[in-house]
């Protein structure tokens, strides 16, 4: 158990993303999201953390309708606000994407005061829950808004309107931790300038493949007493699956340069008897501002891997040589 920054809240370092159960990618049936779930369960993850924009809304159904059988003390629970959802008002021409399954449901970005309280409402619907541990303001970067004037436009919105009921959740003990979900760098300077949030879900961005938030943005959060969730820790599947053809990237195909880059880790970790996914799994932890990781699976046996591979004893002599051959920061820390 690490706790989450200044929250208060201590989360198992692993923990598990629901993403898949969203049915990201490939279909999941309910016998098999169940299992996955009691799976993670057993092996001792305590941590669960969801979204309305999962499948819009299947994976918090999902989620909620496992933890519900479970002692509410017993766990630490992590959902997202930003959207609220609606039926779509052209049924026909209805489109999943990017989810290959999930729920019919259109949404609207909304980071105002009404539409963070209607998002959380609705949130609580789906969970079947009427405490939600931690929320997340989710998607406020370039990667879904694309422009600086929409950006900044939603952040201001954030600032003058959403603020203020995130503020009030958390200060009633609604919540027990605000925090935001970041794909990119520069976003976590622009928003601890604007609002006292309590930690990052920090996606894609620090890995075995990326730690650029070396730089400027974890230092930053550690000045502020701020806390991290790693996720996306394989990049969306390299560095679990390994060069193989077709392996994702941060959501699309790799080129041939990121294939090349896998390799000579891979290189290195079978050079040591390790595992390259229990590299990836284990790298982001040895960060001190680090207090979880939350791979996802689609099925049992994914997240029996997950588990084992944090587990598999990594030499030191492996974390300087991804160094001394300029595959990971001189600066990384690693563990110990």
């Amino acid at each position: 158990m690490r706790e989450l920054g200044k929250s208060g809240v201590r989360l198992t370092k692993l923990g598990f993303g629901s993403a898949p159960l969203g049915e990201l990618f490939v279909r999941v049936d309910e016998p098999t999201a169940a299992a996955t779930l009691k799976a993670a369960w057993d092996a001792g993850i305590r941590y669960y953390d969801t979204a309305p924009y999962y499948g819009r809304g299947l994976a918090e159904i999902r989620c909620g309708r496992f933890l519900d059988l479970k002692p509410r003390s017993e766990f630490v629970l992590s959902t997202k606000v930003g959207r609220w959802f609606f039926p779509p008002a052209k049924p026909d021409a209805f489109q999943s994407e990017p989810w290959a399954g999930g729920l019919r449901f259109d949404h609207v970005h909304d980071y105002s005061y009404d539409g963070i309280m209607r998002s959380y409402e609705q949130s609580q619907m789906r969970l079947g829950m009427n405490r939600i541990d931690l929320l997340l303001i989710h998607d406020l970067d370039f990667w879904f808004h694309l422009t600086e004037a929409k950006v900044s436009a939603h952040l201001n919105q954030l600032f003058t309107s959403g603020w203020r009921a995130l503020d009030q959740l958390r200060s009633h003990g609604l919540v027990r931790g605000v925090g935001a979900g970041i794909n990119e760098l520069g976003m976590m300077p622009r928003f601890l300038d604007m609002v006292p949030l309590d930690f990052f879900l920090v996606a894609l961005r620090y890995t075995l493949m990326e730690q650029d938030v070396l730089k400027e943005e974890f230092p930053y959060c550690q000045r502020a007493g701020v806390g991290v969730v790693v996720g996306g820790v394989f990049n969306s599947g390299i560095t679990a699956t390994g060069p193989i053809p077709g392996a994702k990237y941060n959501y699309r195909d790799a080129t041939p340069e990121e294939m090349d880059r896998v390799a000579k880790i891979k290189a290195v970790c079978s050079a040591h008897g390790a595992p390259l996914a229990a590299a990836a799994l284990q790298f982001p932890l040895a960060h001190p501002i680090v207090a979880s990781i939350i791979p996802g699976a689609f099925s049992p046996d994914q997240v029996r891997q997950n588990v084992d591979h944090c587990r598999h004893p990594i030499p030191a002599s492996l974390w300087s040589d991804l160094k001394s051959h300029e595959l990971i920061a001189q600066d990384a820390p690693t563990p110990q």
